[in-house]
């Protein structure tokens, strides 16, 4: 079985997008998928390279027993062509991956949100916002990642 690929993608890389993969993989491996899927992040700026993750995305993931790790890091060309799927947060994040797609590349760039059973589209920066907004991402995040495992189940 050939093994599938996801990319996170956020702004800055310290708050959505470490949320989306952290809760991507406690779900697959809950699922026993761990061996199906290759998981990242990343932002599509440049100003967090080598962060942790926000506090507050830290704190709302240990809050729902799920550990976050890695550090920031920027999309780049390669992205392209590792990952099937590069799953944004926002408007503003999929128009700078599609400006930075290559023409030959295959992935499959796209809202998370688009997934979201809810149908919230847009999910918001918490950056420096309050836990409340962290734990929205959160419940965003979680309802989106687990609706996309669901379709890619075969």
């Amino acid at each position: 079985m050939a093994r599938k690929s996801v990319l996170f993608v956020c702004l800055g890389n310290i708050c959505r997008s470490p949320i989306a993969e952290a809760i991507f993989i406690q779900e697959i491996k809950e699922r026993g998928m761990s061996k199906e899927w290759d998981v990242d992040s990343a932002g599509t700026a440049d100003f967090n390279l080598g962060m942790s993750p926000d506090d507050h995305a830290v704190a709302t993931l240990r809050s729902h027993g799920i550990e976050c790790r890695g550090s920031a890091r920027q999309v780049c060309k390669d992205d392209f062509f590792r990952f099937d799927y590069m799953l944004c947060m926002d408007d503003s994040n999929l128009r700078d991956l599609e400006i930075m797609k290559p023409v030959d590349s295959a992935a499959r760039v796209e809202l998370l949100g688009n997934y979201d059973s809810k149908g919230n589209r847009i999910i918001n920066d918490p950056y420096k916002g309050t836990a409340s907004e962290f734990e929205g991402v959160y419940r965003q995040c979680k309802r989106a990642v687990v609706a996309f495992i669901d379709s890619h189940v075969t």
